[in-house]
């Protein structure tokens, strides 16, 4: 997923048109996907990664040679302050992660300036994240239990609208952002599955061989197919914004 990310990453931070030089928090950084495209399209003061599983923070750490950028191991509950708030905070992919996500807004909200922008974006597993919807459609023909989307009910413009309003933010906007996500070939779209990181990995992980060779072959019936031979999906994020008072 990580290269999904990062490419979701420059444009979250394209459609948030963030005043330059304001002090970031990237909430949930993990490697610092967020981080990066910050630091190279949003011109910022300083970025503050927080993040509160250690070996993301030592990886970025390891990886960053941008002086405003710097990681501390933080998470929601615990976050980092800043004298006189955030400009700019923000979560890439994390805000459905978080067990309470009116109370991490809540957080991010006190911890901006007056004026400040708090923004999150998510993918869209009920709709158009075609290369997670059509791995748990497959998981949940063999298994009903399993829907990412009702997982994760937070990932939808009315639901993400709401909790911003009912969050105290003002000036409150969401809209989809499409990334296309073309994979050469069904070991190519496998093999993002295969790396044991995130929901769908560790759900393959979790199976025995059988069960894994059927779902392969459920998987592979049902994606589309380019004249190549290329599985060509579509990736939908929901972003949204709003300012403090």
């Amino acid at each position: 997923m990580g290269r999904w990310s990062r490419q979701l990453a420059v444009r979250f931070v394209a459609w948030l048109q963030a005043p330059a030089g304001v002090h970031w928090l990237d909430v949930g950084c993990g490697t610092g996907a967020m981080t990066s495209a910050i630091c190279a399209y949003a011109n910022p003061s300083s970025v503050l990664g927080c993040d509160p599983a250690a070996p993301f923070i030592e990886y970025a750490r390891h990886h960053f040679t941008d002086r405003r950028a710097s990681f501390v191991v933080a998470g929601v509950g615990n976050l980092p302050r800043h004298p006189g708030g955030y400009g700019g905070i923000t979560s890439l992919l994390a805000l459905n992660f978080f067990p309470d996500a009116d109370a991490a807004l809540r957080e991010m909200r006190a911890h901006a300036s007056p004026g400040g922008m708090v923004s999150a974006c998510v993918w869209d597993y009920r709709g158009k994240m075609e290369l997670l919807r059509y791995f748990w459609d497959a998981a949940a023909a063999m298994d009903a239990a399993l829907d990412e989307g009702s997982r994760f009910p937070i990932c939808r413009p009315d639901a993400l609208t709401e909790l911003f309003q009912t969050g105290g933010l003002r000036d409150v906007r969401c809209e989809p952002i499409d990334l296309p996500t073309t994979f050469a070939n069904f070991d190519d779209y496998w093999g993002a599955f295969l790396g044991g990181t995130g929901p769908g990995p560790a759900y393959v992980a979790s199976l025995d061989e059988v069960h894994r060779a059927a779902l392969a072959r459920e998987l592979e019936s049902v994606l589309p197919r380019g004249a190549d031979g290329s599985i060509p999906l579509v990736a939908r994020a929901w972003a949204i914004r709003g300012t403090t008072n």
